[in-house]
């Protein structure tokens, strides 16, 4: 048996010439940095958001936040794309992001929603927060779906293919 049929471990996430793109892009900075913001902001979102829903106060205040959220959710969207393009020759769904990004566009989804909702007036704010919740829980999800991919990344280039654990 050979050693490529008796390793278990799955193919790594990036070939070498990959690795070597995703390390040599400036993309890969501008995601290492906006990725931690948007995480930060999200949670301070977040509290805002369940401060209104517990006591009717701060709606300006969560509603820039979710603002805030969004737009910066918009730019690593397009950012990430662009990253995805330099790195997997596709702007999306390349195989090792598929999944990370159909839930990401769940949250645009979500996002985009209360953004609707709000412009047109169409929504109320206990709606409008609601909506919020369920973005921010999706993006959470989504979050944790690139912690996992990024560790497994690390796991990869620090295991040479071929040797054991």
């Amino acid at each position: 048996m050979s050693a490529a049929t008796s390793d278990p471990r799955p193919h790594p996430l990036y070939t070498p010439s990959q690795r070597a793109r995703r390390d040599a892009t400036v993309w890969t900075t501008v995601q290492g940095i906006l990725a931690p913001v948007q995480f930060l902001v999200c949670a301070v979102s977040l509290v805002l958001v369940l401060r209104y829903l517990a006591t009717g106060d701060g709606y300006t205040a969560a509603t820039v936040s979710i603002l805030l959220k969004t737009a910066l959710l918009y730019t690593i969207m397009v950012t990430g794309a662009i990253w995805e393009k330099v790195v997997f020759g596709q702007y999306l769904f390349a195989p090792a992001f598929f999944w990370e990004d159909v839930v990401s566009f769940a949250v645009i989804a979500l996002h985009t929603l209360y953004l609707y909702g709000l412009l047109t007036e169409t929504l109320t704010p206990l709606q409008l927060m609601l909506i919020t919740l369920a973005a921010y829980a999706t993006y959470f999800v989504n979050a944790t779906q690139f912690l996992l991919k990024l560790r497994r990344a690390r796991l990869d280039s620090a295991e040479p293919r071929g040797h054991p654990a």
